[in-house]
């Protein structure tokens, strides 16, 4: 059967003048398709199949399998190539959105997440902390691991002078209900009024507005680590695109 849909290429393995590629798509979520020559240097799967690169797929599906005919390139995120710590970052992402996205289902609100934060990045449009930090909690939460922000989990009270966030179970909980238990039996993470007013806004804001917001440096930094650190403990992994991106911002 010939299907025609429009992704983007989170990962590639190549096998001699092949591609195998890993492809996000919005009507079929997350799918391998091989891509026969595609590395060859006048193919014409050649650009069209590159890492980060969004084409218009033909494709032939014999059963779960799945054969690149063409692809006919729409974005392909040059910008990020010539900039190796946006091309990393853009690389972790890709891999992350690989990981929790859904397979052979509608996924069209990931794919505008992942085209979304790639152009902000390309462009400068968004601060890296900011892109990341959106794209690793709001992912989360589509693939189903919604925190509950909406107020504390015990009392529900929406801003307390202390609130804290449970990153292990995904709770808001305020000191009063939190209690004196020991931070080794309990995770929790200290949230500003800012910090807490950003998460929610990643959360529940319209998928157009979800980068729309602004912290300073001292808190957007913060929000990353959160964020990171949630989606670490969530999916009991770390990425090595996701070391390696760090290490360039310590370099």
């Amino acid at each position: 059967m010939q299907i025609t849909t429009t992704g983007i290429v989170l990962r590639e393995r190549e096998h001699d003048d092949d591609r195998i590629l890993t492809i996000l798509t919005a009507d079929r979520g997350v799918i391998t398709a091989y891509a026969r020559g595609a590395k060859k240097l006048r193919g014409r799967l050649l650009s069209g199949t590159e890492l980060l690169c969004c084409s218009r797929f033909v494709l032939f599906q014999y059963r779960d399998r799945y054969q690149v005919d063409s692809a006919e390139t729409e974005q392909n995120f040059f910008g990020l190539r010539s900039d190796v710590e946006k091309l990393s970052l853009a690389v972790y992402l890709a891999q992350l959105c690989a990981q929790v996205a859904p397979a052979e289902e509608e996924a069209g609100e990931f794919l505008r997440l992942i085209l979304n934060s790639l152009y902000l990045l390309e462009k400068d449009k968004r601060p890296q902390r900011l892109v990341k930090a959106v794209f690793e909690l709001r992912l989360l939460a589509m693939a189903g691991y919604m925190p509950d922000l909406v107020g504390c989990k015990v009392c529900g009270c929406y801003e307390a002078e202390s609130m804290y966030f449970l990153p292990l179970t995904g709770d808001l909980m305020c000191r009063d209900c939190l209690g004196d238990a020991p931070p080794d039996e309990i995770v929790r993470l200290r949230l500003s009024p800012g910090v807490l007013a950003a998460m929610r806004h990643i959360l529940y804001s319209e998928a157009g507005k979800v980068f729309n917001f602004t912290l300073s440096e001292e808190e957007l930094r913060y929000l990353g680590d959160i964020c990171e650190y949630y989606a670490i403990v969530q999916l009991d992994t770390r990425l090595s695109s996701l070391d390696f991106y760090k290490s360039l911002l310590l370099s």
